[in-house]
């Protein structure tokens, strides 16, 4: 190793070595090859090893796997009971009239018919989604090969485009806005400015916010590049995450199904109209006095089902990235991905539950503390302060519980155990869990921005050229936009997760100073290290 001098140069003398520096480079000193044994500190020997738990694992929280089914068995034998008592004349009580002879309500015997017709434009809408979905598929998998191969071009040739592409439509709506007679009248021209320089001041706010970061986006870079080439090593994800979501369409629609019937449980009652002259009764529904305590228990297991399979997903990804991580042989593991399914499904159902309901809770309260009125004054000021720290503490939990899975998808350890060797294992390397580069999610999230525009672009082409849509061409274009940036927003969700998975396993193998990645050490050496704790503690990085 050389001299602190020597191993940072000076960003004057390369301008471009500033980018490839990390952003808290830790002294050359610190960083030591592989090959050199320190000796362990006592701390460390309390701890055992950490590595992939590739045998078979042990049941864990079995409370929460227990709970999750004890309220899914409910939902569903409540739903089936709500089919099996419901009540027909629900679905034409309004038709109900009250009879004053038997003092009771009945159904007069009517018919009504009712037709509708599709339009142009509903067919047009219908067939571009169903386009746009097709194509989703191939135009995520063409990223993917793009940000493996091109990460750099692709990158700095989407920058540009996160500025021009928002000016232009702020300047295209004002001007077409200024031709159209309804708009115009509509919109009087003072308001139209003021819309038009308030947009332009956020594209400035977001040009700083690119200027400012334009010394980590060759760092940026490397981290997606990497990234998607273990992505691409496990391209199986990108098939079977979707069908993992189309399970829980399919565990959803009876529980829909459910709700629907279960509001069919009840009868028609005359109930007495109020402040008449006389005597007047209307037939109006009236439910069983369970059913909105059904609502409550359904509306709870679905909640909780889809934050546990987001991080059912999660856990897949996270164990078949770091099987992939850990492998120190050239061809890729096999049957990974089934087993991270298993694991997941299986012993490890429980940790993935208790990890669902930490989401689900933090989910919850986050939408009550964001739909909270304030008052006004005092209170008002108080009420948002409490709301800043209830949304920091929930960002907190959040966060935490991200890194948690990954590990316990790794170990196979329970959620509470996960949470406390994860933390222990970035602390006793100096590894700050505030990982990172946010930059680059941001940064992809620019890049499908751009591509979702340029599509929805060649869709208003396409549609003026086939098809006798007038404006309404636009808001089709409009709906295959917001489909194929959602498509490609879970491609990048994914991006992320594999991201943070390489960044645990490469905090394992610092922890235990081996490579079993060595173009991942490459670039995740130069990432930010936590300065919270005293030198007595070794860092055992790589420089390659």
């Amino acid at each position: 190793m050389g001299s602190r001098d020597e191993a940072q140069p000076s960003v004057a003398q390369d301008p471009f070595a500033a980018a490839a520096q990390p952003l808290l480079l830790p002294p050359a000193a610190d960083l030591v090859d592989p090959s050199a044994s320190s000796p362990p500190s006592p701390d460390e020997d309390s701890y055992p090893p950490i590595s992939y738990h590739h045998g078979r694992r042990p049941i864990r929280d079995l409370p929460a796997l227990l709970l999750f089914l004890l309220l899914s068995l409910a939902t569903f034998a409540l739903g089936i009971a709500a089919v099996a008592r419901r009540n027909p004349a629900a679905s034409h009580a309004s038709s109900f009239v009250y009879d004053r002879s038997t003092s009771s309500c009945v159904l007069p015997s009517s018919n009504s018919f009712s037709s509708s017709s599709s339009s142009t434009f509903l067919k047009d809408l219908i067939w571009t989604l169903v386009v746009t979905l097709l194509l989703a598929g191939p135009i995520a998998l063409a990223v993917l090969w793009l940000l493996r191969h091109y990460a750099k071009q692709v990158v700095y040739a989407s920058i540009p485009f996160f500025i021009v592409i928002p000016s232009f439509l702020n300047v295209y709506w004002f001007v077409a806005c200024a031709v159209g007679h309804d708009c115009r009248h509509a919109f009087p021209l003072a308001y139209r400015i003021i819309v038009l320089v308030f947009v332009f001041l956020l594209i400035g706010i977001f040009l700083w916010i690119i200027v400012a970061n334009l010394h980590r986006i060759e760092l940026t870079i490397q981290i997606v590049r990497v990234a998607a080439t273990a992505l691409a090593n496990n391209i199986g994800l990108l098939a079977v995450l979707p069908l993992l979501g189309i399970g829980l369409l399919a565990y959803f629609s009876p529980i829909i199904v459910f709700l629907v019937f279960s509001t069919w449980n009840g009868r028609v009652v005359p109930r007495e109209v109020e402040g008449t002259s006389k005597e007047y009764y209307k037939c109006v529904w009236k439910q069983e006095s369970w059913v909105p305590a059904y609502f409550a228990i359904a509306i709870i297991t679905m909640i909780w089902s889809a934050a546990t399979l987001m991080e059912a997903k999660v856990y897949v990804i996270s164990g078949t990235v770091a099987q992939w991580y850990f492998n120190k042989e050239e061809s890729r593991p096999t049957k990974s991905i089934r087993s991270s399914l298993r694991n997941a499904f299986g012993p490890s159902f429980g940790t993935v539950c208790f990890s669902g309901m930490t989401v689900g809770v933090v989910r919850v309260v986050r939408a009550i503390v964001d739909s909270g009125k304030q008052d006004e004054g005092a209170r008002g000021f108080i009420n948002l302060i409490l709301k800043c720290c209830a949304n920091f503490v929930l960002a907190a939990i959040d966060f935490v519980n991200k890194f948690t899975i990954i590990f316990a998808a790794i170990t196979g350890e329970g959620y509470c155990s996960a949470a406390t060797m994860t933390y222990e294992l970035l602390r006793r390397n100096l590894l700050s869990a505030v990982f990172v580069e946010t930059v680059s999610t941001r940064i992809l999230i620019g890049i499908i921005f751009v591509l979702s525009a340029f599509y929805a672009i060649a869709v208003c082409a396409i549609l003026r050229g086939i098809s006798a849509l007038g404006m309404e061409m636009y808001f089709v274009a409009a709906f295959a936009w917001l489909l194929l940036i959602v498509v490609l927003g879970y491609f990048v969700h994914v991006l992320d997760n594999v991201i943070d998975t390489i960044y645990v396993c490469y905090a394992i193998d610092r922890d235990k100073g081996e490579v079993c990645k060595q173009v991942v050490h490459e670039v995740y050496v130069l990432l930010p290290v936590s300065r919270n704790h005293g030198s007595s503690v070794n860092r055992s990085s790589v420089i390659p």
